[in-house]
């Protein structure tokens, strides 16, 4: 049995969902944004500074500020290395859904664990955030659609010098779209148990 699954997913892709249903069919605990909260409070960070960084670069990071030591790294540095010892701490004890935050490379070395990405063709995305977000434009989903899936892809090269939804580096890749979430929650419980 799969004791770790990490989650990746589009913005829209309903990969939030789907590690939210598959924790709970199987009895594990579910992370999402918590975990930086968790590590906001590690690192006596403010929480309203630390939500603007989630799954984002520091903008202002250059070459000459990567030769100082952690304590005088960008606020985004320093969060991140306190989100990477809280998602290892988190592996460590195991049977958990991890969704974003890098995991499946955080966790990448974890036995019993699978990662997985889910995607969506961006008609089907647009649909879903629609139904979530009823009183949002079209025109600005598109907007969010864009910019947090571009974020998560500097984000993950970034810290992990990795692609963000390049099949390499997942177990197995999803394609929401085309399964459905039920389906997709299907298939992971199946391949969990």
């Amino acid at each position: 049995m799969k004791r770790i699954i990490t989650i990746s997913r589009e913005f829209g892709a309903g990969g939030g969902s789907i590690g939210s249903a598959v924790a709970k069919k199987l009895g594990f605990e579910y992370y999402d944004k918590e975990i930086i909260l968790k590590a906001a409070g590690k690192s006596n960070m403010d929480i309203d500074r630390v939500m603007k960084w989630d799954e984002k670069v520091p903008s202002n990071f250059g070459f000459a500020q990567s030769l100082f030591d952690f304590y005088n790294r960008p606020q985004g540095e320093k969060l991140y290395a306190a989100q990477e010892a809280i998602i290892r701490e988190i592996g460590e004890k195991g049977k958990c859904v991890i969704v974003g935050r890098n995991a499946n490379t955080i966790l990448k070395n974890f036995e019993d664990s699978l990662h997985v990405f889910v995607y969506a063709d961006p008609y089907w995305r647009m649909e879903h955030m629609k139904a979530k977000m009823p009183d949002t434009t079209e025109a600005k989903i598109s907007e969010e659609m864009h910019t947090i899936d571009r974020a998560r892809k500097k984000f993950c090269s970034y810290y992990t010098n990795t692609e963000f939804g390049v099949a390499d580096y997942y177990d197995i890749c999803l394609n929401a779209s085309a399964l459905g979430i039920d389906n997709c929650i299907d298939v992971l419980y199946q391949l969990c148990k």
